[in-house]
């Protein structure tokens, strides 16, 4: 008889992207994504940090200020989108741990991605969030809150 206390798919991919979120330097938010295509295949994995050549130790982390993080990093939907390396990523979901920004909406849209699936929408309220509901909407890209089954998912890296 198989177990039952398996994840869903759902969670798993879910589980990817909040394991990708670990390797955000930002010291305030850690956001991670996982894109998965409609065979339940990943196609990308992604992490919001400074793009390729520019140091976590040189550029700015703060978030206020004359020099910001925010010109800087590169979100993490955005992170996974260019990490597919050009696969097609029509028809694929987009599993991420905060309801993406307005520009990460038309980085979605314009990739193909039919679906959003989130655990936080913390700036709901912020214009950028409005924004990006309204566009992923008109462009055919549903979006949802993951309500899963499990609380959490414990990964021991210690052997036994």
């Amino acid at each position: 008889m198989k177990r039952k206390d398996y994840i869903s798919w759902d969670e798993y991919f879910m589980g990817v992207a909040l394991l990708a979120s670990k390797r955000s330097k930002d010291p305030n938010t850690q956001v991670g994504a996982c894109i998965v295509d409609e065979n339940n295949i990943i196609l990308s994995t992604g992490y919001n940090g400074f793009p390729i050549g520019c140091s976590d130790d040189e550029y700015p982390w703060e978030r206020e200020g004359s020099d910001t993080k925010y010109p800087y990093v590169v979100h993490a939907e955005l992170n996974t989108i260019l990490n597919a390396n050009g696969k097609n990523l029509r028809g694929s979901r987009i599993y991420v741990s905060l309801f993406p920004c307005n520009e990460c909406a038309k980085a979605i849209i314009q990739s193909g991605i039919k679906e959003v699936i989130y655990i936080s929408d913390k700036y709901s309220q912020t214009p950028s969030t409005r924004a990006s509901k309204r566009m992923l909407s008109s462009g055919g890209v549903s979006f949802r809150k993951l309500d899963p089954a499990v609380d959490s998912i414990v990964i021991n890296l210690k052997s036994e």
